[in-house]
């Protein structure tokens, strides 16, 4: 019976906790504001081959900066006719498939450095000094340089920007099994003959999930404005294919005659960015034990 009880027990105590947190999300007004956003931005990222009104190569010389409204472009065009609508909804999709591709990049690999870094003291120093060498260069550098070597696309972009988010990620996650580590739940599996891998996997890891989700939330719009500025270096996503970083390189030039081409990108950028930054910083908020006996 004692076998069958505790993972009720442990299943019931998690369904709870999943159940509190959806409840103070809900509660929160940014926290729904900006999840609406960032699901209708998903939406339409995934849908955008299907939802832009015309091609991203199609272009139309004698309709070239028409403004928001006119000649049945929504959002204008840009210097070679281009729909401006469709390269922001196309340019969407990059940004989004970027920031998740780098994250995911920078979590397989910092995860387990910063799990080993808390847990096995032998290994700490190494990977700290390892991580404190990265992070002796600036965030934006260090991605431009990865960028310059690996080449120019969307892969290469993604993995640059990943491999400058390691470090983070690997702090963050060091410190939290470092708090893990010396808890009572730990030190009793240890005492029952548990396993190293066993403690890190079963006890650890899990208790540390809440963590790696805020950091995540936190370091997807940051992969986002890196993909913009390598975009807009040249480093990044590669023309004819739509990149709102692109976008803006682009129009700079001509932003005194057709604004909107320059500004409605960045409002995107912005946009995208702040909705992942609020939603993160509400996630933390409902995530955070203490908020039990407020």
């Amino acid at each position: 019976m004692t076998v069958l009880t505790v993972p009720m027990a442990e299943t019931a105590v998690s369904v709870t906790r999943r159940t509190r947190v959806l409840r103070r999300l809900r509660r929160n007004p940014l926290a729904v504001v900006s999840f609406v956003v960032l699901a209708l931005a998903a939406a339409v990222a995934l849908l955008s081959p299907w939802l832009a009104p015309y091609s991203v190569d199609q272009t139309d010389f004698a309709r070239t900066f028409a403004p928001p409204g006119t000649a049945g472009h929504l959002l204008g065009t840009d210097d070679l006719g281009r729909d401006v609508l469709s390269r922001i909804m196309l340019g969407a999709r990059a940004s989004l498939q970027v920031g998740l591709l780098a994250v995911a990049t920078s979590l397989v690999v910092g995860v387990p450095l910063g799990l080993a870094a808390g847990y096995f003291r032998a290994w700490d120093a190494v990977i700290s000094r390892f991580t404190d060498l990265l992070l002796a260069f600036p965030f934006l550098i260090m991605a431009v340089g990865l960028a310059a070597i690996r080449g120019a696309s969307l892969g290469n972009a993604a993995v640059a920007i990943g491999i400058a988010q390691i470090p983070g990620v690997i702090r963050v996650v060091r410190s939290d099994t470092l708090r893990l580590k010396s808890l009572d739940f730990v030190a009793a599996a240890v005492v029952d003959g548990a396993s190293d891998l066993w403690v890190l996997a079963r006890h650890i890891l899990p208790n540390a999930t809440s963590v790696i989700l805020v950091q995540a939330t936190v370091a997807i719009p940051a992969a986002i404005l890196g993909e913009a500025v390598l975009s807009f270096l040249g480093l990044g996503i590669q023309p004819p294919a739509p990149s709102l970083g692109t976008m803006l390189a682009t129009a700079q030039q001509f932003a005194a005659r057709a604004p909107w081409a320059a500004v409605l990108p960045g409002v995107v950028i912005m946009g995208l960015a702040l909705a992942f930054n609020v939603f993160g910083d509400a996630l933390r908020d409902a995530l955070d034990p203490k908020g039990d006996r407020r």
